[in-house]
């Protein structure tokens, strides 16, 4: 069994890290009267927030994997190890999260506690579903470990969707899986919503596809007659009705243009597991045509190295300090554009309604399709979605016309609430206080938020995703 140093994970549990110090002694030097934030100089959350001057806390040395045991087939890794970071030391030895978010740079801790998704959700629910116990840095100034069976028990269940607001995950150890050498792809095309969401439906439930076993699930709606399916097999041999060599979408080919076709049959296609999980990071899903990349020409001149949603994020970060895009729009006569960049988990059996409604009434395309069914057979606390249920996470991310402020975004959470849905909150929100405390669990919040961080040192969650603090 190869392990990763330090051989033994307890020892870095009992005995705090040099990173696990720094980040107490930064913790008790931020005044009592000052709210407490990270210190990042990235972040894939999308919504305002309330500038400060306040010292961040340090983070700096908690970005690492500290333990991939191979016999139990776990990892235990610091808070802030990013993804990329993560799958670099597992990779190796054939194995895997089993969910990886699909961008680079989101790290462990941001995946739990703001909650991700990715292509094996329809049968490992989301990352915080595989997180077997974690350290967290609590309101009072101390890390406590929480496991489903302890002491604390109660924040093992109401961290997930807390977005920092009762603390930070400093340590988590996660499930690993097996995975293979390639994923073999079939790109499935729809031409109406009722029957991708019924196909959609009955795989998330059986795993299996005419006959082939499906690891992988996800898809891309580009209109209402032009919708598409992804399925993906671990496989370490090709399909022998699919290419002989694994594509490569980091060049000038664009992964999500490749899923197109007009054939009722369905397209194949093969990628290495390690591409194929960073398949949407290199254009950003398909945001990146926003700053000219995927034109053939820019493309050849933009490095490779570069083509990556952490690059993409600082564009867009710059661009709300200078707001060129808003003077661009006021030369043109026109109001600042709004922003709509929304996850929604929308139960499957009202997918369609919603995307229809959706494509009806916000110009945005293409949208991104992925199922979801919880692990556990207990609701967790602070997102309750119900188990056994499928549910969509349909993905948008763009801008559209001024109006009033927040009209399109307000309008979509009344549609997800319409259809018993939730949204994320990594990006803005416009909730009315006690619908906010109805869909996120705000009665049991209070009481967490009342046990471990009595003193307000971290913003409120409804501060965060809604008021911006």
């Amino acid at each position: 069994m190869e392990r990763a140093l330090p051989a033994d994970p307890q020892p870095a549990v009992r005995n705090r890290t040099a990173g696990e110090r720094a980040l107490l002694d930064s913790f008790a030097a931020i005044p009592r009267t000052e709210r407490v934030r990270l210190a990042k100089r990235t972040s894939n959350l999308f919504r305002q927030r309330t500038a400060t001057v306040t010292p961040g806390l340090d983070t700096s040395g908690l970005t690492g994997v500290r333990v991939v045991d191979t016999g139990t087939r776990t990892a235990d890794v610091d808070g802030m190890c990013t993804y990329e970071d993560l799958v670099a030391a597992t990779l190796p030895h054939g194995l895997a999260p089993l969910v990886v978010p699909q961008l680079r740079t989101i790290t462990l801790g941001g995946a739990v506690t703001g909650l991700g998704i990715e292509s094996t959700s329809f049968r490992n629910g989301l990352p915080h579903e595989s997180v077997l116990e974690l350290d967290v840095l609590t309101g009072t100034g101390e890390i406590v470990t929480a496991s489903p069976t302890n002491e604390h028990a109660d924040l093992f269940r109401g961290f997930p969707n807390s977005y920092g607001s009762l603390g930070y995950a400093t340590r988590l150890r996660i499930e690993l899986e097996p995975v293979q050498q390639y994923v073999a792809l079939r790109h499935l095309r729809f031409r109406d919503l009722d029957s991708l969401t019924a196909t959609l439906a009955t795989i998330a439930e059986t795993g299996t596809h005419d006959g082939e076993h499906v690891d992988h699930l996800d898809g891309v709606a580009f209109s209402r007659d032009e919708a598409y399916l992804t399925l993906g097999a671990q496989t370490d041999d090709p399909h022998p009705d699919g290419p002989a060599t694994p594509s490569d979408y980091t060049g000038q080919q664009i992964y999500y243009r490749s899923i197109q076709h007009d054939d009722p049959n369905p397209k194949r296609d093969l990628l290495t597991t390690h591409d194929y999980l960073w398949r949407w990071d290199t254009d950003w899903f398909w945001c990146s045509r926003a700053f000219g990349a995927q034109n053939p020409q820019v493309r050849r001149l933009w490095p490779r190295r570069l083509r990556r949603s952490s690059v993409y994020w600082k564009l867009v970060a710059l661009d709300n300090r200078t707001h060129f895009s808003d003077r661009l729009e006021a030369r043109r006569g026109n109001p600042p554009r709004e922003r709509v960049v929304q996850d929604v988990e929308v139960p499957i059996e009202n997918t369609a309604t919603f995307l229809s409604w959706f494509l009806d009434e916000v110009p945005i395309e293409p949208i991104w399709l992925c199922p979801l069914r919880l692990r556990s057979t207990t609701p967790w606390d602070l997102y309750p979605l119900e188990p056994g249920r499928t549910y969509v996470n349909i993905g948008f991310w763009s801008s559209v016309p001024g109006g009033a402020p927040g009209e399109t975004n307000r309008a979509i959470e009344r549609a997800v609430s319409d259809l018993d849905g939730h949204k994320s909150l990594y990006s803005e929100s416009f909730y009315e206080r006690h619908e906010f405390d109805r869909l996120y669990g705000g009665e049991r919040y209070a009481v967490l938020k009342q046990t471990y961080d009595p003193d307000f040192r971290f913003p409120h969650l409804y501060d965060k995703a809604v008021r911006g603090a």
